[in-house]
């Protein structure tokens, strides 16, 4: 059976905790797309974990990870994260890596900080790791897939070819240093040397894994919002962050695909630029992400401080919706054990009309947020494992968010650990 573990909003959800704890009963757990500008913070009993590009579930022994076709790989950040968990007690991984991946090269980071730093005050909040320039070039058709690494000559020519189209941008548009083909080739084949052992046709692994019936799991980075089609355009991200896209990113075929598991968080958070309706404020919002995650609401990344908001019920519903969700999975319930009361955003008010479907850009920027009080809980809900266990006002605020987004919430997480979770109907 294929799931996808997915995002329902801005990013930041706490999907990386749903892979790591759904791992435990998958075989193969695929990241489908996106590159090392997302992190997913996992906390098991080797410690506390940011992984940026391997999956989510390199932890368990019985695993294969797969980088599939669909991401955006840089390789050295890859083989040092690999280094960074052994270090840390973590069994060597299991990895496969897309023969049809494309490499997130030197220059790609180079741009992107050229780009961000000449659009300045107009800038697109980017991590800075390569993603625009990356995509830009995947879809000019002048990338370089990790299996162009392996033909020499080909490589030197497109290298070549490649440098001069950069180097006119560098000199004239940049004023920056240009590129070395020599210097680059030598580069790639520093990278050739550290991925040759894991390269193959995922795509044809994958499809034999099928057909033996096995539990196939598939990561996504991001959430909703972030897609470059149906998100916050253009404070999005360059690759398709909706689990339709793990069919293309994985390499197969949309149909086994069963179970969709959209990550949802019980409050709201955004990392970037870019309209977020529900977004609170001063101490309010200071107090939030004080309290937020494990440790604070920081960037995986970046370590920027997380912009925060209530529950929106406008966003969530769609981003749903767009991910053809099957499972809600809630996480950071327990966060909002401190408040008395807790605020929710079931409507956006645009040019003095209500509405409860998630608008287009322009329109979004002009929305506020019409907010519904519900009573807090007041308690510490972590450690509980039976939803009857929890508070009333607790279950009150779960079914009050199941209701308005129309999905079933059968996930929750109250607690940063693996196993702090609630099952509520979830099928493996």
């Amino acid at each position: 059976m294929v799931k996808a573990v997915v995002g329902a909003n801005w990013g930041d959800e706490g999907k990386g905790k749903i892979t790591d704890m759904l791992g435990e009963t998958s075989d193969i757990i695929v990241r489908f797309q996106g590159g090392a500008n997302a992190g997913h913070t996992i906390i098991n009993d080797y410690g506390k974990f940011a992984l940026h590009t391997l999956p989510s579930g390199v932890f368990y022994n019985h695993t294969t990870s797969v980088i599939g076709n669909g991401v955006a790989l840089n390789i050295p950040v890859l083989f040092k994260e690999i280094e960074g968990i052994v270090s840390q007690g973590v069994p060597q991984p299991k990895i496969l890596v897309s023969d049809r991946a494309q490499m997130v090269m030197p220059y790609h980071i180079l741009f992107d900080q050229y780009e961000e730093e000449r659009l300045g005050k107009n800038s697109f909040g980017s991590t800075k790791s390569g993603i625009a320039p990356f995509y830009s070039d995947k879809y000019a058709k002048i990338g370089f897939q990790v299996s162009e690494l392996f033909d020499d000559d080909s490589l030197k020519e497109k290298i070549k070819a490649v440098c001069e189209k950069k180097n006119v941008l560098l000199e004239h548009l940049y004023h920056k240093p240009l590129l070395d083909p020599d210097e680059l080739y030598n580069t790639l084949m520093e990278y050739k040397e550290m991925v040759a052992p894991y390269v193959c046709d995922t795509s044809l692994f994958l499809h034999e894994a099928i057909k033996e019936g096995k539990n196939i799991l598939l990561e996504g980075q991001l959430g909703s919002l972030k897609d470059p089609d149906h998100g916050i355009y253009p404070m999005v991200t360059s690759s398709s962050t909706l689990a339709g896209y793990g069919a293309i990113g994985a390499g197969i075929p949309p149909y086994e695909i069963k179970k969709v598991v959209t990550v949802v968080k019980a409050y709201s958070s955004a990392v970037g630029a870019g309209s977020f309706v529900s977004e609170i404020f001063g101490d309010e919002a200071d107090e939030l992400r004080r309290r937020g995650g494990d440790g604070g609401e920081f960037g995986a990344t970046t370590g920027r401080p997380r912009r925060m908001g209530w529950f929106d019920v406008v966003a969530t519903k769609y981003g749903c919706r767009m991910q053809g969700t099957t499972d809600v999975a809630f996480t950071v319930l327990d966060v909002l054990g401190y408040l008395d009361e807790i605020p929710v955003c079931v409507g956006y008010e645009i040019d003095g009309e209500v509405t409860t479907d998630f608008p287009t850009t322009g329109k979004l920027e002009k929305a506020k947020p019409v907010l519904e009080v519900l009573p807090g809980w007041k308690s510490d809900i972590r450690g509980i494992k039976n939803y009857e266990d929890l508070p009333e006002n607790c279950r009150k605020y779960i079914e009050f968010v199941e209701e308005k987004i129309g999905y079933p919430i059968t996930l929750i997480s109250n607690g940063p650990e693996r196993h702090d979770i609630i099952r509520r109907g979830f099928e493996d």
